[in-house]
């Protein structure tokens, strides 16, 4: 495979909200545009690996403004970092009333995937070629966003 680096991949999806999405109020079920979220990020950690890839973690997600029924939901996804066989997407959700043309923020989240071999072992990706100050500052928020996901695992908080 090859391991040349490689600029940020990125993805895009855009869904009108159904009401089989959305609770009796009409608001949009946050797992319905979780599951959103890890399918775009999913789709730009894809095309960065070129390799099978699985969610690890949703490092943070957050809910600024509901979403409603029939709203056009628009997630932006793109690699922020990479290291040896994993890789970090950060997805921006905005809510677009398709009458009116209103677009608002709704959602921000970072998730993390592990590139896989054929076997479903951890397989090695390409780095990333960051070329923008906007890239390289992504890229060094990624590591810090690591080094936490890191001491976390090492100490949980149910022992500290």
């Amino acid at each position: 495979m090859d391991l040349a680096p490689r600029p940020p991949a990125r993805a895009t999806l855009s869904q009108v909200m159904l009401p089989g999405d959305a609770n009796p109020y009409g608001n949009v079920h946050g797992g319905t545009i979780m599951k959103l979220v890890d399918t775009a990020g999913a789709i730009a950690a894809h095309r960065h690996a070129r390799r099978r890839v699985v969610t690890i973690e949703i490092d943070s997600m957050t809910f600024l403004q509901p979403v409603h029924v029939g709203d056009l939901v628009t997630l932006e996804a793109r690699v922020t970092a990479v290291w040896r066989t994993s890789i970090e997407t950060l997805v921006e959700v905005t809510a677009e009333n398709i009458v009116t043309g209103a677009v608002r923020h709704t959602s921000t989240a970072f998730v993390v995937y592990v590139a896989l071999d054929e076997q479903g072992r951890p397989t090695p990706v390409p780095p990333l070629l960051l070329t923008t100050p906007e890239e390289h500052a992504l890229a060094r928020a990624a590591a810090v966003r690591r080094q936490r996901r890191l001491a976390e695992r090492l100490h949980p908080a149910d022992e500290r």
